[in-house]
């Protein structure tokens, strides 16, 4: 089942149909273009056999944007992989705006090229909330482990994110639980914690970095992006929610894109034993995806592009 989609996900890339240039991400008065982006990744979505995260719809879902369809998995199983494995779950980034197609699908083929399965998410954005992008993360890890059987996987899950999807990534290691017994859905039955993480570029460390964010003298309302108040900086920051119960973590990115994010989460793993592999490279911007040239930036750079093998490595150590 869903074997079509390995030759579909070759056939995406090889037509760069979920890349263009940064500079036409952008509209004539310089905003961006939300809805051109939103609709190119739908078009390449539309070919492939989408398993749904939820059959009877999403909690929370609605037509409030019509560009958003439901939140699904693309599964595609590696028919080169050399034994029954887990799967590795890829979130793109965008700001949790729009969908960076080269975070998705090309990083989802080299690591099903590497043996692995994989399965490309495509989670709610504004005008949802980080609570529902977080949802649909753990509900795709429940429903990888109850579909384990009829996919012909293991239960055995690795969340990978990059920018925003590796917020998300690092959001679902440190917040999850073992699910509900007595749910009538037997995706609810199965646990949410993913058994590795891995980021790449992920501006994460929100509360535990000193500069981080500012809050408002006169109010409460925090300035940053990603979160609307007090309460949701602090959840959505992993590096003040990690426990003893952390899985592991991949952690890479860029001098330029100020690792004292990736400084300040390997800290916090550090200091209640969590094992992680960081891995910091001197040159490069920000959404390098595999760094091999084939991304909105259309940056080849060789050096940078070695964190790909090395996580697969890294993955086979974790038993994915």
């Amino acid at each position: 089942m869903y074997e079509k989609n390995y030759d579909v996900l070759k056939q995406v890339c090889a037509e760069k149909a979920v890349i263009r240039p940064v500079s036409q991400h952008r509209k004539p008065d310089g905003s961006m273009d939300i809805e051109g982006n939103l609709r190119l990744w739908n078009e390449a979505l539309a070919r492939f056999e989408v398993l749904p995260l939820w059959e009877d719809g999403a909690p929370g879902y609605d037509d409030r944007d019509p560009l958003q369809p439901p939140p699904s998995l693309v599964f595609v199983p590696s028919p080169k992989a050399d034994k029954k494995r887990g799967t590795v779950i890829v979130a793109c980034g965008g700001g949790f705006e729009t969908r960076t197609g080269c975070e998705g699908m090309n990083v989802a083929e080299y690591f099903t090229d590497a043996g692995f399965n994989t399965a490309i998410l495509t989670y709610r954005l504004k005008p949802y909330s980080r609570w529902d992008a977080l949802a649909d993360m753990q509900r795709a890890i429940r429903l990888l482990r109850a579909k384990k059987e009829e996919l012909n996987i293991t239960d055995k899950v690795a969340a990978m994110g990059f920018s925003a999807g590796g917020m998300l990534s690092a959001n679902a290691a440190t917040h999850f639980d073992g699910g509900d017994p007595e749910a009538a859905d037997p995706a609810e039955r199965e646990s949410c914690r993913p058994d590795a993480a891995v980021l790449g570029y992920g501006a994460f460390a929100f509360a535990g970095l000193p500069g981080g964010f500012f809050v408002d003298p006169f109010g409460d309302r925090v300035f940053n992006p990603y979160v609307a108040n007090k309460e949701e900086l602090i959840y959505f920051a992993p590096e003040v929610n990690v426990t003893r119960a952390t899985p592991p973590f991949f952690i890479w990115q860029t001098n330029s894109d100020d690792p004292r994010h990736s400084f300040t989460l390997g800290q916090a793993l550090t200091a209640v034993g969590i094992p992680f592999e960081m891995h910091l490279f001197p040159q490069g911007a920000h959404g390098l995806a595999l760094a091999d040239g084939n991304n909105d930036l259309g940056m080849n750079l060789p050096h940078v592009a070695r964190w790909a093998a090395l996580c697969a490595e890294w993955l086979e150590e974790q038993g994915i």
